[in-house]
């Protein structure tokens, strides 16, 4: 499956918050989802508050209905309370690479 759209989030969680952000990102409803290709979450090595995620989609199209389904607005009101400011958001197409786990 072809990944054609993408982005690189920052988000910074509140203090001791962070592994409770993190097991909500690994349960996402998206993983599942058969249009999400690349669904990655890693935390900084110097500030273990800092989050990363990145995401790849079939489509902007398909990122966009995810987005709009109730799963996703809840995990996303879930995740709000957690977070330090606003996550920082890049767009970014993934092209290749690996990841084991």
């Amino acid at each position: 499956m072809t990944v054609n759209h993408g982005f690189h989030a920052t988000m910074t969680a509140r203090p001791g918050k962070a592994d409770e952000l993190i097991e909500l990102l690994l349960d996402a409803p998206s993983l599942p989802h058969p249009d999400c290709v690349v669904f990655l979450v890693g935390r900084s090595a110097g500030n273990p508050d800092v989050v990363h995620v990145t995401e790849g989609w079939t489509s902007p199209e398909a990122h966009a209905a995810f987005f709009g389904t109730e799963q996703a607005q809840a995990l996303v009101a879930a995740l709000a309370p957690l977070l330090l400011g606003e996550s920082q958001y890049v767009d970014e197409v993934p092209v290749g690479g690996k990841a084991a786990f």
